[in-house]
């Protein structure tokens, strides 16, 4: 009886949309961690993208050896949490990512789930010189769908379609895989592309605190925020607008914006904080006048934006008109 491989997971080696998508076959890209599930007979393994025995850390996916019957496999995919919107989070996971032997309130409070999308090895055959169309074709016959387990779906739509979609309901990206390639372990191959949707929006800049090292002197980080309501709103109902913090962000900051929001800064600094809700962070603030565009991943649970980037100045938006989207008021509803 063969017994099953070792794999080190295949990784994505372009980005963007590949020069013919035609060719490739596109999935929802996860944001989790990446997963080896090894079974046979009755036993399961999971290993991370380093090799590392995880298992004991996902105690709820042992039912997957059940799940596939009379079969063994060697599966790749991304163990996730999904939050309420049914989205998947990687500030949830991470609260199980390190725990290996997770109590049962923690069980119940972020359950995780399994998404296969890849059978690199099925009961004793190894899969991995076969074309992507055909491994699909086993791990589709394998049939997952379960409580903690369930096989990734393939988009049937386009590229440019499916980053208008993904944009507007706020997903990470996609993956494009080329229907005909051999899958790689451990390698990075341009078979596989990563093609991420971003999320952008406007924000106020609320304040600012001093960079490290060489820009000690100058601005290391910008202060964040959404007003409550618009300015029309907060008339009718005859109070003022509330500016809530939403994080902070230093990536993207270069010498030339830099120098222009110096300029800008000393002409609206303020001795007190716009924010509803003052960030423990020490800041030196503004008036809330100017707008940036920001690129985020994602809104995290507490209402502050994960690996925000500045994309630039907006000149051509008026603060008092920024405010909270549905995703972003639920999460600071306590805060205001």
């Amino acid at each position: 009886m063969s017994r099953a491989p070792r794999l080190a997971p295949m990784l994505a080696g372009g980005n963007g949309i590949p020069p013919d998508p035609a060719a490739y076959q596109l999935e929802p890209k996860l944001d989790g961690q990446r997963v080896i599930a090894i079974v046979e007979g009755d036993d399961i393994t999971l290993t991370n993208r380093r090799g590392g025995d995880i298992t004991t850390t996902y105690p709820e996916l042992r039912g997957l050896a059940g799940a596939l019957g009379d079969h063994e496999a060697v599966l790749d995919g991304e163990v996730v949490s999904f939050d309420a919107r049914g989205q998947t989070s990687f500030q949830r996971l991470q609260r199980r990512m390190h725990v290996k032997e997770p109590p049962n309130r923690l069980l119940a409070d972020t359950p995780v789930t399994f998404v296969a999308f890849d059978a690199l090895w099925l009961d004793g055959v190894t899969l991995v010189e076969r074309a992507q169309h055909e491994r699909r074709r086993f791990l589709e016959e394998l049939e997952l769908g379960g409580r903690a387990w369930q096989t990734v779906p393939v988009l049937d739509a386009a590229p440019d379609e499916l980053l208008a979609a993904c944009r507007e309901i706020g997903l990470e990206g996609f993956m494009a895989k080329h229907r005909e390639a051999r899958y790689q372990p451990g390698r990075r191959s341009g078979a596989w592309w990563k093609i991420k949707c971003g999320r952008r929006r406007e924000l106020v800049v609320g304040g600012w605190s001093p960079g490290q090292g060489s820009r000690s002197s100058s601005i290391g980080s910008l202060a964040l925020g959404c007003f409550d309501v618009d300015r029309a709103e907060a008339e009718r109902r005859g109070a003022p607008q509330r500016l809530v913090y939403v994080g902070q962000a230093g990536s993207g900051l270069n010498e030339a914006m830099i120098g222009q929001l110096r300029q800008l800064f000393r002409q609206i600094e303020t001795p007190t904080s716009p924010f509803v809700d003052v960030p423990a962070a020490p800041l030196r603030f503004v008036r809330p006048l100017l707008v940036v565009e920001v690129a985020y991943s994602e809104v995290t649970e507490s209402g502050l934006l994960r690996q925000p980037s500045i994309k630039g100045l907006r000149t051509d938006v008026v603060a008092d008109q920024v405010v909270l989207d549905a995703e972003l008021a639920s999460r600071v509803a306590d805060r205001c």
